[in-house]
């Protein structure tokens, strides 16, 4: 894996129900420490850990299910940097780089957002259009830049 020098490896998922491709809704979360704002479930790899393997563990930490099913990945890592109020808290890393996964819930999969170390406070799936108005401002250009990928690639 190639990662930019000072930035922290990380992965990260776009969550459709178990009804895609019929219904193309994307899981958005809100965190529960920045007020509104929302985001896709992300986080750390762990030094040694397989990409693979990190996505399902933070899906599972970070929504209490792992039971999903990856539907597409983003050809490359994609990174951007924290605005400094974040980035003091995060040193020594000056930002995330990321592998961005589709993730289908299989059917029976149950959200549990009590999680042992809760990030989010709710969570609502929503159209791919209405994303970009909720998600933090330093985020935006990645989760454009993915989300249209996978909608040239027709999976959203």
């Amino acid at each position: 894996m190639k990662i930019e020098e000072n930035y922290r490896p990380n992965v990260a998922m776009i969550i459709v129900s178990h009804e895609y491709p019929k219904k193309k809704n994307i899981f958005i979360a809100q965190r529960n420490d920045l007020g509104d704002i929302w985001q896709f479930p992300q986080g750390g790899i762990d030094e040694g850990e397989e990409v693979l393997d990190a996505l399902f563990r933070e899906m599972e930490e970070e929504i209490g299910t792992a039971a999903a099913e990856i539907v597409a990945e983003y050809p490359e890592w994609i990174s951007y940097d924290f605005p400094a109020k974040i980035a003091k808290s995060m040193k020594p890393y000056k930002g995330q780089t990321q592998r961005y996964f589709l993730v289908k819930l299989d059917k029976d999969a149950k959200i549990d957002l009590d999680t042992h170390h809760p990030e989010f406070s709710s969570y609502k799936f929503v159209d791919i259009d209405e994303v970009l108005d909720i998600t933090a401002h330093f985020k935006k250009p990645v989760y454009e830049s993915v989300i249209n990928y996978f909608k040239d690639e027709g999976l959203l």
